[in-house]
C-alpha cells in the first residue's frame, strides 16, 4: 500500500488556531464553568456531512509527519501495538437498542449521517511493516467476533472485549492469525446495549482486566431496571473471570489506561446529553476503587440532574467530581499516555481521540488533543495535536477513535469514518 505523508504548520500557528473562545475555555480543566441546564422540546442536533480527504491530510505540529498506514478497514475502533511492532486493529460496530420516542428516531437519523456506510468488520486486523520501510501490510488475525473494542495483551494472552463477552486468544510473538476461536473469560452486559463499546485495559501486574460498561440510556429513560450492572468499570480476574464493580456512576467510560509509574487507572467518559450545548462536560479522570461518579443522579460532582426519578440525595452527596473537563459533547473515545520519544513538547501528558459532537449546533471535537501533565496530573488546557478532520465549511473528513503509542514514539490513531489507521511520527524540529 502506498503511504502518503505531510509536514504540518508550525506549532505556534496550531496553538493559535486551537485557542477556544473565553466561554469555551472555561469548560476545560479541573474547575469548569457549569451553566444552568437548557431544555427544550428538541435538543440541538447536528452532525457534519462526511466528505473525502482528496489530496488533504490531517494537520499535525511542526516536526511531525502523519501517514495513513492502513485504509479500507471495516470500522476501526481501537488498536494495540504488539511487542514486535505489529498493530492489531479491532474493527466493528454494535448496539441493538430500540428507539423509544420520536426524538430518538430524529437523533438516530442525524447521528447516522456522520457514520460510515461500510459494513461492520467484527474482526481483528493485523498490520505489519515487514521491511521497516513504513509500508504496512494487513491481514485478518481473527474474525466472526461480536463488535470487538477493547484490547489487551498479558504475556501470551490476548484479551478482546466484545460487546457481549471478554474473550481470550493464545498469542505468540510474530503470530499472524489466531489458532482458533477464543475462550470466553466472562460474559459482559449486552441486553439492549444503548452504549455497546466495552473499553478495556490490564492492570500493571496483569492480574486484572478493567472493562468499561456504558449506560443503557441517556438518563434512565428505559427505567432503572435496564441499568443494572451498567455505567460501571468492572474489575475482572484474568484467570477466573470473576468480577466486581470497581467504580460506578460513569455514564459511558469509552477508554481506559494505566498511568506509567503510578499504576493508576484513568478513563475518559462521555457524559449525558440534552441539557444544552455547554452541558455536560465529557471528562478525563482517575478511576478510584469504590468511587461513584454521579450518573444518573448528578453530574460534575453534586450538580443534580432534575430529570431522574426517583432522586437519590445520598448518592449525590457521595459523587466524585472528575479530575479534568474536556468540554461538553466532544465524545472522547481514545486515551493514551505519552512517552519522551514523542518529543519535548508532548512528552508528558495524554493523547485523547475526540470522536465529535452531535448534541449541539456548532460541532466540537473531531480531533486528537494533548492534555499536558505535571507531577502526575493534568496541568494545562488541551492542545490540538491532530486536527483537520473538521473542515472550515463544517464538513468532516474523519472521526478519531482509539489512540495508542508505539515504543518508537509514534501515535497510532483509528479513524472510523475514513476507515483508516493514521501514524504520527516525530521527525524533530526543523
Amino acid at each position: 500500500m502506498k503511504c502518503l505523508s505531510i509536514y504540518a504548520a508550525p506549532l505556534s500557528l496550531l496553538l493559535i488556531a486551537g485557542v477556544a473562545s473565553a466561554q469555551e475555555a472555561q469548560q476545560y480543566g479541573a474547575n469548569p464553568t457549569v451553566p444552568e441546564p437548557e431544555r427544550g422540546l428538541l435538543p440541538d442536533m447536528k452532525v457534519p456531512e462526511p466528505v473525502e480527504w482528496g489530496d488533504q491530510l490531517p494537520t499535525v505540529p511542526n516536526g511531525y509527519t502523519i501517514t495513513a498506514i492502513a485504509t479500507d478497514l471495516q470500522i476501526p475502533r481501537q488498536t494495540l501495538v504488539l511487542p514486535n511492532g505489529d498493530i492489531l486493529v479491532a474493527a466493528g460496530s454494535g448496539g441493538n437498542a430500540p428507539q423509544l420516542k420520536p426524538k430518538d428516531f430524529i437523533a438516530g437519523y442525524i447521528k447516522d449521517q456522520g457514520n460510515t456506510t461500510v459494513e461492520s468488520g467484527n474482526r481483528l486486523t493485523l498490520l505489519r511493516d515487514e521491511n521497516g520501510d513504513g509500508n504496512y501490510e494487513q491481514s485478518v488475525f481473527a474474525e466472526d467476533l461480536n463488535a470487538p473494542y477493547g484490547l489487551a495483551l498479558v504475556d501470551n494472552n490476548l484479551y478482546v472485549a466484545n460487546q457481549d463477552a471478554l474473550v481470550r486468544f493464545d498469542y505468540e510473538e510474530g503470530q499472524t492469525e489466531a489458532d482458533g476461536p477464543p475462550e470466553v473469560i466472562a460474559e459482559l452486559p449486552s441486553a439492549i446495549n444503548h452504549h455497546w463499546t466495552k473499553a478495556m485495559t490490564a492492570s500493571a501486574d496483569g492480574q486484572f482486566l478493567y472493562v468499561g460498561i456504558g449506560s443503557n440510556s441517556n438518563i434512565t429513560e428505559r427505567g432503572m431496571e435496564a441499568e443494572v450492572n451498567r455505567a460501571e468499570v468492572w474489575e475482572i480476574d484474568a484467570e477466573t473471570g470473576m468480577h466486581r464493580p470497581y467504580a460506578t456512576g460513569l455514564r459511558n467510560p469509552t477508554a481506559l489506561t494505566i498511568q506509567p509509574e503510578t499504576d493508576q487507572l484513568w478513563a475518559v467518559v462521555n457524559e449525558r446529553d440534552e441539557l444544552g450545548p455547554d452541558l455536560v462536560p465529557d471528562y478525563l479522570t482517575t478511576v478510584q476503587e469504590g468511587g461513584f461518579y454521579g450518573w444518573p443522579y448528578s453530574y460534575w460532582g453534586q450538580n443534580v440532574d432534575p430529570r431522574v426519578r426517583p432522586q437519590n440525595p445520598e448518592k449525590v452527596e457521595s459523587a466524585i467530581a472528575p479530575d479534568y473537563s474536556l468540554g461538553s459533547h466532544v465524545a472522547p473515545l481514545g486515551l493514551a499516555f505519552s512517552i519522551p520519544e514523542m518529543g519535548d513538547e508532548f512528552a508528558e501528558g495524554v493523547f485523547i481521540g475526540e470522536h465529535g459532537s452531535w448534541n449541539r449546533a456548532d460541532p466540537v471535537g473531531y480531533k486528537v488533543v494533548f492534555v499536558p501533565f505535571s507531577d502526575g496530573s493534568p496541568s494545562g488546557d488541551p492542545i490540538d495535536f491532530v486536527s483537520g478532520f473538521l473542515t472550515e465549511d463544517g464538513q468532516t473528513r474523519g472521526r478519531p477513535v482509539g489512540v495508542t503509542i508505539d515504543p518508537e514514539g509514534a501515535l497510532i490513531i483509528a479513524d472510523d469514518l475514513t476507515n483508516a489507521v493514521w501514524r504520527v511520527t516525530y521527525e524533530g524540529d526543523e
